[in-house]
C-alpha cells in the first residue's frame, strides 16, 4: 500500500480528524508564504517583514505598516484551492473535527468550513481602537493609508502581530481538539513557528501524518510523511 492509499484508508476508518495547516495550504490559491525564495521574508522594503507586522513598529509607524499589510498581508481575489475544498467536503461528511489554520486569509471559511481556529487571526475581522466597533475587509481596504473609524480611531487589523500573544480560548480549544484526535493531518507547514508548532506534542494517537513540499523538524514523529503538494493529495477526497 503506497502513502496515499494509506491516507485514504486511515481517512475512510475515521469520524475524528483534525487538519493542522500553515501557509503551504494558500500558496496553490497565490498567497504568498513567508520562507519560500518569492515568500514575504525574501522581499525587500525599507524594514524586514517580521519587524512590520510587530505590534511595536505598528504602533510606532503606522502608515508604514499599513503600506505593507494591504499590499503584502490582503488577497481578497484568492480563492479556495482543492486543498480547503476536500477540508470542508471531509467535515460535511462528518470525518473532520476541525481545522486549526495558521492562515489569517479566512479561506477554510470560503471552503465552507465551519469549525475552523484561526490561531493568528483573520484580515476579515477588524476592529476600533477606540471604540471597539467591528469592520469588515472593505473598510480597511475602501480607505488611503491608516483606516479609520467614523468615531475618528484607527482601525486595527484583528491579526496576531510578532511581540502579540494567542488568544488564550483559541489555544485551548486546538490543544483539546489535537490531543482528542483520532487521527492528526498537518499540511502546508515548516512547522518551526512557535507557539503553534508545539501543539502537535499534544497529540496521543498513532496516525500522526505530514504533508509538505519540503521536510519539517518532525518528521521523525510522523507516522505518515507525504512530500507533496497539499492540494495535490488531499484533491482525491472531493
Amino acid at each position: 500500500m503506497n502513502e496515499l492509499e494509506t491516507l485514504k484508508l486511515w481517512v475512510e476508518e475515521s469520524n475524528n480528524i483534525v487538519f493542522f495547516g500553515g501557509a503551504g495550504v494558500s500558496t496553490e490559491s497565490n498567497v504568498p508564504d513567508f520562507r519560500s525564495e518569492d515568500g514575504l521574508y525574501n522581499l525587500k522594503y525599507k524594514y524586514p517583514p517580521e519587524t512590520i507586522i510587530s505590534h511595536s513598529f505598528y504602533k510606532r509607524n503606522t502608515e508604514e505598516f499599513f503600506r505593507f499589510y494591504k499590499d503584502r498581508m490582503i488577497y481578497p481575489e484568492a480563492k479556495p484551492n482543492p486543498a480547503h475544498l476536500a477540508l470542508a467536503e471531509l467535515e460535511k461528511r462528518g470525518k473532520l473535527r476541525a481545522v486549526i489554520t495558521q492562515n489569517i486569509d479566512g479561506l477554510h471559511q470560503a471552503a465552507g468550513s465551519k469549525e475552523v481556529l484561526e490561531l493568528h487571526g483573520s484580515v476579515h475581522r477588524n476592529y476600533c481602537e477606540r471604540c471597539g466597533c467591528f469592520h469588515g475587509l472593505d473598510d480597511v481596504l475602501s480607505q488611503e493609508g491608516v483606516p479609520h473609524c467614523q468615531c475618528g480611531g484607527v482601525i486595527k487589523p484583528d491579526v496576531v502581530l510578532y511581540e502579540e500573544s494567542l488568544d488564550d480560548n483559541v489555544i485551548t480549544k486546538a490543544i483539546q481538539y489535537i490531543s482528542r484526535a483520532d487521527v492528526l493531518i498537518i499540511g502546508g507547514t515548516s512547522l518551526t513557528v512557535y507557539p503553534a508548532a508545539g501543539f502537535v506534542n499534544y497529540y496521543k494517537g498513532h496516525k500522526l501524518v505530514l504533508i509538505n513540499k519540503s521536510s519539517t523538524p518532525m518528521d521523525k514523529m510522523a507516522d505518515l510523511v507525504i512530500n507533496k503538494p497539499i492540494g495535490q493529495v488531499m484533491r482525491m477526497f472531493l
